[in-house]
């Protein structure tokens, strides 16, 4: 498995190494002090064994409101909301613009794989559901983790180089999805709002191994620049996640 293939592995390392009950709903990104990060539960996670600088986040005041600041300057990095078992969520909402694309980014190649912005969904797929090969490197890497690390993460993307709307597999790890909501001819600089049925766009990505809605285990959000040794600035606000 890839250092990106054990993406899921390091976000399930936080889990375990917050000590931070989970709430029953998803606390404010940017409800933190301005130039700080966002508060418990939310957590800081990068890659085993990071050797890469962290991707920076803060909180700041842009256009008289908090919002938090991300910033990928060749670094890895993703903030992370464990969820209760069984938490009610469908809709996943957010404010999010980018000021700097990575130029160099491509998310269909593995030396091109960094977001100068991302926020993703992690689901409880039931290992029966992941194909053999995949399923035998997820029990492996749950062993030597000691964690039920999630089967099938969706992360919504924005990428100034593909279309909106495109569903693409990790280049690393088919257990990622990437979802390009804005693409090509998005803005930079400016303020897009989402509203995503989260089930359903699981269903649509992971269609192809389950026609069931698979449980939300957490939320994460990130940028990174490691591979293309580039970097990006993006600003994200006013995530909630609604039943």
């Amino acid at each position: 498995m890839s250092r990106r293939g054990q993406w899921v592995l390091a976000v399930a390392a936080l889990m375990a190494a917050a000590g931070t009950p989970a709430q029953s709903g998803l606390r404010d990104i940017d409800g933190g002090a301005i130039g700080a990060a966002p508060p418990p539960p939310w957590h800081w996670r990068g890659l085993p064994q990071q050797k890469e600088p962290m991707t920076r986040f803060d909180t700041v005041m842009l256009d008289a409101r908090p919002a938090l600041r991300v910033v990928a300057d060749a670094s890895y990095g993703n903030l992370v909301h464990e969820l209760p078992p069984g938490a009610p969520g469908r809709w996943l909402s957010w404010r999010w613009r980018v000021d700097e694309a990575n130029a160099r980014a491509d998310l269909r190649t593995r030396d091109g794989d960094d977001a100068a912005l991302k926020v993703c969904v992690l689901f409880d797929l039931p290992l029966d559901a992941v194909p053999f090969a995949e399923r035998q490197l997820l029990r492996l890497a749950r062993a030597r983790s000691g964690e039920d690390l999630p089967a099938a993460t969706l992360c919504y993307v924005w990428d100034p180089h593909l279309p909106a709307g495109t569903l693409l597999e990790n280049a690393h790890s088919r257990r990622v999805r990437w979802w390009v909501l804005r693409g090509t001819g998005s803005a930079g600089a400016t303020w897009y709002s989402e509203r995503r049925d989260v089930q359903a766009d699981f269903l649509r990505a992971f269609g192809d191994e389950t026609r069931t809605a698979a449980p939300l285990q957490a939320i994460a959000v990130g940028a990174d620049a490691d591979n293309t040794k580039g970097r990006s600035l993006g600003y994200l606000a006013g995530l909630r996640l609604e039943p």
